[in-house]
């Protein structure tokens, strides 16, 4: 929250020409009344001002009879979750934050509060695999670029990151890679910054990390350009911080059923029946939360996968934790995946 508020807060001696000319100047909706020793005493807006002149109050008129004294306040210790509840179930736009001497000290405004602040971590996304699975589709098109709900899912991936306060990406390219980047460029038609890294041969979903000449300086997300979810990326990231962790894989619960009743045995004795156990396992989401220490445990332009680089960090004594995650998540492999999430997509 930045001192902008400050420009709202008028006294009492002004008139509705004085208010009209604060919302004009400050663009904040709402003017805030102080007493003459600073006190909150309430707060106009235009709705406010246009009842006034209809009643018959001039330009020059003061502001006394058309403060809204009842105004909604908030205490600076409340959090901003109930802030936003608060300004949700009441439909009110501005907030002004009041302390217990009754004294102004700041102002929520509904759009700031929804709008990400912006997170200067690194956001990489694997897009150099040729896709065999997926042939016909990637014969004249990286797999990344292939188009969900009428745009691809690069694109996808990008969008929602970007909703979440990324803005620093770094695409890891190889098959077709020169189309990814002339789809893309530099990033800022879509409002955000991209860096190549371009591997000559296919260095698997950690090598590619090996290729980074500038080494960032907080811990970084990476994610496979074919992975489709609904995680919350700022989220996953605190989770990582938060933890203490050197590096943290996204997880999912993936359940499989046996199609056969299971005979237990002990020798050639039968020592139980299980009539189609199901099983459960964590399996590797493809999205990874790492800290730049890690990068020293790959060889340039070397191939290494994910869950090699998570065991030489694990040797060393170093935090590998995971994210286990609920949200909807699809890795778009094969065909009748893409077609899956095609489908998905456009009911939304």
């Amino acid at each position: 929250m930045t001192n902008h508020w400050k420009s709202a807060i008028i006294t009492l001696k002004s008139t509705i020409q004085d208010v009209i000319k604060n919302l004009d100047d400050s663009g904040l909706q709402i003017a805030i009344v102080v007493s003459e020793t600073g006190n909150f005493l309430g707060t106009i807006t235009d709705g406010d001002i246009r009842r006034g002149l209809l009643r018959g109050l001039t330009l020059s008129s003061s502001i006394d009879s058309i403060i809204f004294r009842d105004s909604l306040v908030v205490t600076p210790q409340m959090s901003r979750d109930m802030v936003l509840q608060l300004m949700q179930t009441n439909r009110i736009h501005q907030l002004p934050i009041v302390n217990e001497t009754r004294e102004v000290v700041g102002l929520y405004i509904l759009d700031e509060i929804l709008a990400p602040s912006l997170r200067d971590n690194i956001f990489l996304i694997m897009a150099g695999g040729r896709g065999k699975r997926l042939m016909p589709h990637t014969e004249n098109c990286p797999k990344p670029l292939l188009s969900v709900a009428g745009k691809p899912m690069l694109e996808h991936i990008i969008d929602r990151a970007k909703a979440e306060g990324f803005h620093k990406f770094l695409i890891a390219v190889h098959y077709l890679g020169y189309m990814i980047e002339e789809y893309f460029g530099d990033g800022s038609k879509f409002g955000v910054e991209i860096n190549y890294l371009r591997e000559e041969e296919a260095l698997g979903t950690a090598g590619a990390l090996s290729l980074i000449q500038d080494h960032p300086t907080s811990p970084f997300i990476v994610t496979n350009g074919d992975v489709l979810t609904d995680i919350r990326y700022g989220e996953f990231l605190d989770f990582h911080v938060h933890h203490g962790a050197t590096a943290t894989m996204a997880v999912r619960l993936h359940e499989w059923q046996h199609p056969f009743g299971v005979v237990r045995t002990k020798g050639v004795e039968i020592a139980g029946f299980e009539e189609k156990p199901i099983y459960r396992s964590h399996v590797n989401a493809g999205i990874y939360t790492l800290n730049p220490g890690v990068l020293s445990y790959l060889k340039p332009k070397t191939q290494c996968d994910m869950p090699t680089l998570f065991s030489r960090v694990s040797e060393v004594g170093l935090r590998t934790i995971v994210y286990p995650m609920h949200e909807p998540w699809i890795d778009v492999g094969r065909p009748d995946d893409l077609q899956k999430v095609n489908m998905l997509e456009g009911n939304h």
